[in-house]
C-alpha cells in the first residue's frame, strides 16, 4: 500500500488532467465568448424559446461550470485507468455540489483514484465475483468511500481554504498586485505552454472559479506575448537596421501571429527552438511587464481562455487596458529580442545560431 502511494506521482497526474481538460476550456471559452459577443444568455427554460446566441453561451457555460467533475474524472483516470472514471465523476459531482470549486475537483480526483487503485491492489473476492469487480464492486465501493471523504473530511476544510484565499487576494494593494502580476506573467510565458504554464494555470484557474478573474487574465495575455512580440520585432528591425529574421522565420510569422490572437503559442516554435534561452529571456521580460500592468489595471476576463476573444467579456474599460498592456508587453519583448539576437541575412534560407551562446553585442544596434 505504501509503495503504491510512494510511486503515485501527484504532479504527473495533475499535468495529465490539465492536458485533458484544456481543450474543453478552450472550446467552452470560445463558445461562451462568441455567444456573449452576439448578445446571448444562458437558456433557463427550453420551452420558452431561445436564440442561436443563447445556445452558444449556454454550451460554453456548461463546459466551464462543470469543470470540477471533469478534472476529478481526468485525475482519477490518470491514476487508476478506466476503473477510476466512475468514482472520479461521481466524487467530482460531490465536490461541485458542496461548492469546493476547482480545488475540490482536484482533491476528489486524487481521492477517487487512490482509493480505486488501493482496492484493486488489496481487495480479494471469490472467483465468481471477479467478473463484477470492474463494473460493480470497485465503482460502488470506491465512489462510496470517496464521497464520504469529501462530505465528512475534506469538504469544510477546502471551503475554508478557498474562502481564505479569496479574501486575501481581494485585499491585495497595488504593490502586491504588481508583484503577483509580474510573477504570473513571467511563469505563464517562459515555457510556451509547457509544464510551468500548466502548473500556473491550475493555480489561477482555482482563483477564477471563485470569481477572481485578474490572475487568469494575466495568463491569457502572457500566452500571446511571444507571437505579438515577434510581429512587432519584424517591423522594428528595419528601424534599428538589424535583421533578426531569415526567410524561414518570416514564413513562420505568417501563421504564428494570427495564431497568437487565439492564444496559441506553438506556431512560434520554429523561431524559439533556434535559441531557446534568448527567446525565453525576451518573452519573460515582455510577459512580466504585461502581467504587472494587467494586474494593476484590474483586467478581468470572464472566460478562462480564447485570447483576444476574451476582451469583449471584460467589464468597463478593462478590455482597452488589456490591449494596451498587451501592446506594451509585446513591445518590450520585441525590443529585448532584437537586442539579444545575432544579426542574420534576411535572404538566408535558415538562420543558424552557434551551439554556444554568444555574448550580447550592442555595437551593431543602430537607430536611423
Amino acid at each position: 500500500m505504501m509503495s503504491a502511494l510512494k510511486n503515485l506521482g501527484f504532479k504527473k497526474h495533475l499535468m495529465t488532467a490539465i492536458s485533458f481538460f484544456l481543450p474543453i476550456i478552450c472550446a467552452s471559452g470560445f463558445l461562451l465568448a462568441i455567444g456573449n459577443i452576439m448578445g446571448g444568455a444562458t437558456i433557463e427554460d427550453f420551452s420558452k424559446g431561445f436564440s442561436f446566441a443563447d445556445t452558444m453561451s449556454t454550451m460554453g457555460g456548461y463546459g466551464l461550470g462543470f469543470l470540477p467533475m471533469i478534472v476529478s474524472t481526468a485525475i482519477a483516470y490518470s491514476i487508476a485507468d478506466k476503473p477510476g472514471i466512475a468514482p472520479g465523476l461521481i466524487t467530482g459531482f460531490v465536490a461541485h455540489g458542496i461548492n469546493t470549486g476547482f480545488i475540490g475537483g482536484i482533491a476528489s480526483g486524487f481521492i477517487a483514484g487512490i482509493i480505486t487503485l488501493l482496492l484493486y491492489a488489496n481487495l480479494k473476492v471469490p472467483k465468481w465475483m471477479e467478473g463484477l469487480m470492474p463494473t460493480l464492486v470497485t465503482p460502488f465501493i470506491s465512489s462510496f468511500l470517496s464521497g464520504m471523504v469529501m462530505y465528512y473530511v475534506l469538504g469544510k476544510p477546502i471551503n475554508w481554504l478557498v474562502g481564505l484565499l479569496t479574501d486575501y487576494l481581494q485585499g491585495l494593494n497595488s504593490s502586491q498586485l504588481l508583484v503577483y502580476g509580474l510573477i504570473i506573467g513571467i511563469l505563464s510565458s517562459i515555457d510556451y505552454g509547457g509544464p510551468i504554464n500548466k502548473t500556473v494555470f491550475a493555480v489561477v484557474f482555482a482563483m477564477f472559479s471563485e470569481g477572481i478573474y485578474a490572475p487568469l487574465t494575466v495568463l491569457i495575455g502572457a500566452s500571446m506575448i511571444t507571437p505579438f512580440g515577434y510581429g512587432l520585432a519584424f517591423f522594428l528591425q528595419k528601424i534599428f537596421r538589424k535583421n533578426v529574421f531569415d526567410r524561414q522565420d518570416i514564413e513562420t510569422l505568417k501563421a504564428a501571429v494570427p495564431m497568437g490572437f487565439c492564444q496559441i503559442t506553438e506556431g512560434c516554435f520554429p523561431i524559439i527552438f533556434k535559441n531557446w534561452m534568448k527567446n525565453m529571456v525576451a518573452t519573460g521580460i515582455g510577459g512580466g511587464i504585461f502581467g504587472a500592468l494587467s494586474m494593476i489595471w484590474g483586467c478581468d476576463s470572464h472566460i478562462p481562455a480564447s485570447g483576444m476573444f476574451a476582451v469583449p467579456t471584460m467589464t468597463g474599460n478593462h478590455g482597452l487596458l488589456f490591449v494596451l498592456a498587451l501592446l506594451i508587453g509585446s513591445l518590450a519583448q520585441a525590443l529585448t529580442f532584437i537586442v539579444l539576437m545575432k544579426p542574420v541575412d534576411p535572404n538566408a534560407a535558415l538562420n543558424e545560431e552557434s551551439a554556444e551562446e554568444e555574448d550580447i553585442d550592442f555595437s551593431d544596434l543602430k537607430i536611423s
